[in-house]
């Protein structure tokens, strides 16, 4: 009998165990997804891809934005841990604001992913983002292979986003050698406060009253925009060169007329599942087993998925972001 006893308490809690992690596995896992804000499409697509893909596993998701308010985003992120949810995913405000969240989810034995940008100064879990010197290298490779002469301004990204930095020295290893040359001049050069088209609007603006330019990179393609409705106002437009990157519809329409020369895709699709895949797994497992490759973050080399971009230009748009379904056809060709 007790030899019995102990056999039947041992199957029904092997039952509990069982039945325990199917239910996990019937959608029980939740991922907190914060992003800092929904200022452009491409982030609207972001969610939307993940959101699916996390379901598609089996996931549900719960979708904060901060409005770029980092305190905001710090609160979100503890009123969804409170919550109980099992992985984090954050895109954030401040990459160095948002190590208080990481300290927060790891109190908490909650894993946390940063998504597209990093944060810096923590133990942070893992990074899933595209290489954003690359971004950089693309941007600068293709105007000067147009223009390998001439005046350049660099308009980048946020401060607050370590991605700037990191496009800025994509842009900086191509351009430099020729500066050395004496073939470059960089007549301009600074970050902006915000990835906003205003900024990018009032810098240029500024930067044509006193200045002759020929090529302008910028750090997206809302700034980009901006830079476009300056160089309208002053009479210029399609005769400066303009990269961004985004990919966004109406930056693709301004590259079909002839006023922006490029910008750089990001496969956000790609991005957005792995992150959800990485999710799931972190939730189910607690780690994972694959090598990944590393990025300092300042604090540790994070383990990270650097998806490639690629240019995309008025002679590759079909052949990219339609391709790749992206954007529609007869939207960009309107």
């Amino acid at each position: 009998m007790h030899y019995s006893l102990k056999f039947a308490t041992l199957i029904i809690l092997s039952f509990f165990l069982l039945n325990g992690c199917a239910e996990k596995q019937r959608g029980k896992v939740e991922v907190g997804f914060l992003v800092h804000a929904f200022d452009n499409e491409r982030w609207e697509n972001d969610r939307d891809y993940f959101v699916e893909k996390v379901q598609e596993l089996g996931g549900t998701v719960k979708v904060k934005t901060a409005d770029n308010d980092a305190n905001k985003q710090l609160v979100q992120a503890k009123e969804l841990l409170a919550n109980g949810v099992d992985v984090l995913v954050v895109v954030p405000v401040d990459q160095f604001a948002a190590a208080e969240i990481v300290k927060e989810a790891h109190a908490k034995n909650v894993k946390v992913i940063s998504y597209d940008r990093l944060i810096k100064n923590c133990k942070l879990d893992f990074y899933v983002s595209t290489d954003n010197v690359e971004i950089g290298t693309l941007q600068a490779d293709y105007l000067t292979t147009i223009k390998p002469t001439g005046n350049y301004a660099l308009i980048g990204g946020a401060l607050s986003d370590n991605n700037s930095q990191s496009i800025y020295l994509g842009q900086i290893d191509v351009l430099q050698p020729l500066v050395d040359k004496g073939d470059i001049k960089i007549i301009y050069k600074v970050f902006t406060e915000a990835w906003e088209e205003n900024e990018g609007y009032e810098h240029a603006k500024k930067m044509l009253e006193s200045n002759e330019v020929d090529a302008i990179l910028a750090g997206n393609d809302a700034i980009a925009f901006g830079v476009i409705r300056a160089l309208r106002e002053a009479g210029k437009e399609g005769e400066v060169l303009v990269a961004g990157q985004d990919a966004d519809l109406r930056n693709l329409q301004e590259i079909v007329a002839g006023h922006q020369t490029c910008t750089v895709y990001k496969p956000y699709e790609k991005l957005a599942s792995t992150a959800a895949n990485l999710a799931m797994n972190l939730a189910f497992n607690g780690e994972t087993e694959k090598t990944y490759q590393t990025v300092s973050n300042g604090e540790i080399l994070v383990p990270s998925v650097l998806h490639k971009p690629s240019i995309v230009n008025k002679g590759n748009l079909k052949l990219t972001v339609i391709s790749e379904g992206y954007q529609k056809e007869e939207e960009v060709f309107k």
